[in-house]
C-alpha cells in the first residue's frame, strides 16, 4: 500500500526498511515471470512469492507510520511495484487461461490511462498524488485473489481448487471493481488540483 506523503528532511532519506521492502518486491517480478511462464513446473514457487509480495506491501506501510519513514522514494517504489505485480499476475494468468483476455485489458487499461497525469501533475509543480483508500483496498484484494487464480487455473483440479477457485474469482471481481473506481477518483483530484491552480492564477477579480 503506497506510503502516504511525509514532511521535512526525512522525505528525501533513501535507506529505509520500507524502501528496502519495495524494492525486494520489484525484484521479485522477473523472478516471478520466470516460474510461471518459462518454467511451469513451480507454480507454488510463484504463489508464494505472491504472498510474499502481499504481506511485505502490507508490512511496509505499516512501518513507515510507526516509525516515521515516510520517503518520497517510497511513495514511487511502492505504487510502482504493487503495479507491476498486477500487470505481471495478470499477463500470467492469460497466457496460463487463468483469466479472460478482456479482464486483462480493463485492469491494466485503467493504468495506461493515468500516465497522462502525470506530466500534467509536474507541470503544476506535483509529484504523483497518494494513493487513495479505495486504491489501497483494490490492490489488497486483487493481490489477494491472484494467488488463489494462480492456484486454480484450468487444468489443475483437487480439493484446494474447488475452494480457491469461486473465493479468487470474488476478490478479483471486488478488487477490479475498486482498482477502476479508484482510477476515476485519481482522475478527479488531478483534475481539482489543476482548476485550483488556474483558479489561483487568474486571481479574485477574476473568479
Amino acid at each position: 500500500m503506497a506510503q502516504e506523503a511525509g514532511t521535512g528532511p526525512d522525505t528525501d532519506r533513501i535507506w529505509t526498511i520500507p524502501n528496502g521492502l519495495s524494492a525486494l518486491r520489484l525484484l521479485g517480478v522477473p523472478v516471478f515471470l520466470w516460474l510461471v511462464l518459462i518454467d511451469r513446473q513451480h507454480d507454488g514457487w510463484a504463489i508464494w512469492l505472491l504472498i510474499a509480495a502481499g504481506i511485505s506491501d502490507y508490512a511496509d506501510g505499516k512501518i513507515a507510520r510507526k516509525f516515521n519513514q515516510f520517503s518520497r522514494l517510497g511513495q514511487l517504489l511502492d505504487p510502482a511495484a504493487d503495479r507491476l505485480y498486477i500487470a505481471a499476475t495478470v499477463v500470467a494468468l492469460v497466457v496460463r487461461d487463468g483469466l479472460p483476455l478482456w479482464w486483462a485489458l480493463v485492469l491494466l487499461g485503467r493504468d495506461v490511462a493515468l500516465i497522462p497525469t502525470l506530466p500534467i501533475l509536474r507541470k503544476h509543480g506535483y509529484g504523483p498524488l497518494p494513493v487513495h483508500f479505495l486504491g489501497k483496498a483494490a490492490t489488497f484484494n486483487l493481490l489477494y485473489a491472484f494467488p488463489m487464480l494462480l492456484a486454480a487455473i484450468p487444468g489443475k483440479e483437487s480439493w484446494y481448487t474447488t475452494f480457491f477457485r469461486p473465493m479468487g474469482w470474488a476478490f478479483a471481481a471486488w478488487g477490479t471493481v475498486l482498482y477502476v473506481w479508484a482510477g476515476v477518483l485519481y482522475v478527479v483530484q488531478v483534475r481539482q488540483l489543476v482548476k485550483a491552480d488556474q483558479a489561483a492564477l487568474r486571481g479574485p477579480a477574476d473568479r
